[in-house]
């Protein structure tokens, strides 16, 4: 089967028959996992050792940023992650020691993430920590500079795990104040003004960068669509200007800023035909059923750019995967590296 372009989620911690259907839907490319589908490490394993059993080429995603964005928590056994916006702060006092411990951050989040059998996390936020109500200390600090420098370190570790990278929210979410979660995202500035100031990081970042997932905002004086549904955005500057190659996903296209596009298959048409490979539609079943609905007839997407994101993700035999062991096995062969990666974070904390 070819990998397709939605991606999807599930309400529980096992996959129902209904979820099971889904998956086999060949424009089915994706699943994401929420705080709701965390029990714990082994728990999770099963999960997506059960979804590669149904559907052996889907793409396995979760948002684990750090902060107040994680879905892989301590209580669940999954180590603590600082918000990217902490590593900032340290940078302003010991720049050397914030570069390393970005780098740390990142590798120890890869780890856990791929050792429960998902692909990658959506991760890192290169927006601005300006105005935005929804950003804040999810960016890594105010200063562009700074950020490419926290970041570069950040997905360098991600690299090193064995995990692909995804760069958000282009051109910039971070200088606008509403939440595009639950509100319309309009920016007023001008091309030059965004391009001089919110995109200068995902422009330096490019290099390393894997993935780019474009921001619901509307940027009224540059383009009428929000730059996820927009080809200017997507064909004429990420992939004609800067000459991006990689995967473009859509932001979730349940949020309310996304609505501005009809019903979930205008949005997810929209979405493709602007340019994007894959779509997220999220915790909405109905909404994610209408919208696989609205592209069967559609091209698979590209399949040489969705196989990058593909995590190093170990292998597990059955017994393995079924006890706590494996996570203790994971730890030991990772040694010293890996309690030092907690304990130098946990500062941060």
């Amino acid at each position: 089967m070819t990998i397709g372009a939605l991606m999807l989620d599930i309400e529980g911690t096992t996959l129902t028959q209904e979820d099971i259907e889904l998956l086999q839907a060949p424009q089915v490319g994706g699943m994401i996992l929420f705080a709701r589908n965390i029990e714990s490490p082994v728990q999770v394993r099963a999960l997506t050792d059960h979804m590669r059993q149904i559907r052996p080429d889907i793409l396995i995603a979760v948002d684990q940023e750090g902060g107040r964005v994680r879905r892989l928590k301590e209580a669940q056994g999954f180590s603590a992650l600082p918000a990217m916006g902490r590593l900032g702060e340290l940078y302003l006092e010991q720049p050397e020691q914030a570069i390393a411990l970005a780098k740390t951050t990142a590798w120890l989040m890869a780890t856990e993430v791929l050792a429960v059998g998902i692909d990658f996390s959506f991760a890192p936020v290169l927006d601005i920590n300006d105005i935005s109500d929804v950003i804040g200390d999810r960016a890594f600090a105010e200063n562009p500079e700074i950020i490419i420098l926290l970041a570069d370190a950040f997905m360098q570790g991600m690299k090193d795990a064995g995990m692909a990278t995804t760069g958000k929210h282009f051109p910039g979410h971070g200088s606008v104040k509403a939440d595009s979660h639950i509100a319309a995202a309009i920016d007023s500035r001008s091309f030059a003004e965004i391009e001089a100031n919110d995109m200068t990081t995902f422009k330096a970042l490019m290099p390393s960068l894997d993935a780019i997932m474009p921001a619901h905002v509307i940027y009224e004086n540059v383009d009428p669509n929000p730059a996820g549904f927009s080809p200017f955005w997507i064909q004429q500057i990420l992939r004609g200007q800067f000459g991006f190659d990689g995967v473009l996903f859509s932001d979730d296209l349940s949020m309310q800023a996304a609505c501005v596009a009809g019903g979930a298959d205008a949005r997810i048409q929209a979405a493709l035909q602007a340019g994007c490979d894959m779509g997220l539609v999220c915790n909405d079943r109905q909404a994610a059923c209408i919208a696989l609905d609205g592209i069967q007839t559609l091209a698979r997407p590209n399949q040489a750019r969705l196989e990058r994101m593909r995590g190093k993700i170990p292998a597990l035999n059955t017994e393995q995967a079924k006890s706590e062991q494996w996570k203790i096995d994971t730890q030991i062969a990772l040694g010293k590296t890996w309690q030092t990666a907690k304990d130098q974070i946990q500062q941060l904390i």
